[in-house]
């Protein structure tokens, strides 16, 4: 039965539509890069996985459509060509649910409790008084619905950065269940790590990220592109052009390192040995992101000021994940004697 269902060619991706939904210099490195890259090579899946977002903002629902779209806008104004790859929104492939139900059934509870992901949350919520109630049963199975995204196209590959390989062992866990349990049903999918760019810094230093609010988005524009910059994090010790800078603890450094590598590479002495100021480096920065991010800005703005396009796309998109979903479930409804 393996041999007639398993793709070795199929891979799935996905972001939460947090906040706004908006993405930022963060997700474009870290992942979105990688996924344009692969397009070409796998067939690829890329879901916005708006019930994932139920599991901490299930008092805030008004606002995950809007923000759906936002991420939508984002993933193809990097690069994302819709009719190489499949874009949409979790929701509406209703057979997501479907499996999660039935895997949640054959799943201990003593694996989804031991996932990092869901202890990290649980604390972030009683760190913030938020009381037992915040912490949902969607959070604990947040691990088996993933799982279930994973398993529903047999992807046998996921895009991750190496230090979250470990989260996909659940899934994997999974599928050698339900094969052991009811056959073999499911490729066991494995971590396609992708090319390390590093941490990308914030305007403060730290890691770049709505929840610190240091974040420089796709879709910001120039001169609020400018204003960030102009108010990132630099060496706190060079209080004067002529003090000497330290690249690796500088913000600007690091992004203009990540932007226009050979230009920071012939400065970096000139950093260190004061001959070059702050200013001087958030002027540079300010030029080379807004030229990389000027033609993201403009295709994002194109669809969401089409919302018709965009809706085509979205449908397309689930359209084609349907298809692939049901013939899953058909093997796993037939698997299961259901």
């Amino acid at each position: 039965m393996q041999q007639q269902i398993s793709d070795k060619k199929r891979l799935l991706s996905g972001m939460q539509p947090t906040g706004t939904g908006a993405l930022h210099l963060g997700n474009l490195e870290g992942a979105l890069r990688t996924w344009v890259r692969l397009q070409d090579d796998y067939h690829m899946y890329c879901c916005i996985v708006d019930w994932h977002a139920l599991t901490t903002r299930y008092h805030d629902t008004e606002a995950i459509g809007p923000a759906c779209r936002q991420v939508a806008a984002d993933y193809i104004a990097a690069g994302l060509d819709p009719d190489k790859c499949a874009i949409f929104i979790q929701s509406h492939v209703k057979e997501h649910a479907e499996l999660h139900l039935l895997l949640s059934m054959i799943t201990p509870v003593g694996w989804v409790e031991r996932v990092p992901t869901y202890k990290e949350k649980r604390d972030l919520l009683q760190e913030r008084g938020e009381g037992d109630e915040s912490i949902s049963y969607g959070l604990l199975g947040y691990p088996v619905l993933q799982a279930a995204d994973i398993l529903l196209y047999r992807a046998t590959a996921v895009p991750v950065g190496r230090d979250q390989a470990a989260h996909l062992e659940i899934s994997r866990e999974l599928a050698r269940r339900f094969n052991r349990l009811y056959g073999e049903t499911f490729p066991e999918p494995q971590a396609l790590i992708t090319e390390d760019t590093g941490v990308v810094p914030g305007i403060d230093g730290r890691k770049m990220s709505k929840s610190y609010g240091n974040a420089i988005y796709i879709s910001d524009d120039a001169d609020t592109v400018a204003r960030k910059v102009k108010e990132a994090f630099t060496t706190p010790t060079k209080m004067r052009k002529s003090d000497p800078g330290v690249p690796e603890q500088c913000a600007v450094c690091q992004l203009r390192k990540l932007y226009d590598s050979q230009g920071y590479i012939t400065s970096w002495d000139e950093d260190r040995q004061g001959i070059r100021g702050c200013m001087q480096n958030k002027a540079e920065l300010t030029e080379i992101l807004n030229g990389v991010l000027e033609p993201m800005r403009r295709r994002r703005n194109d669809l969401l000021n089409d919302p018709a396009e965009l809706d085509r796309v979205l449908k397309r998109g689930a359209d084609k994940a349907r298809e692939a979903a049901e013939a899953t479930m058909k093997f796993v409804r037939a698997a299961m004697h259901l």
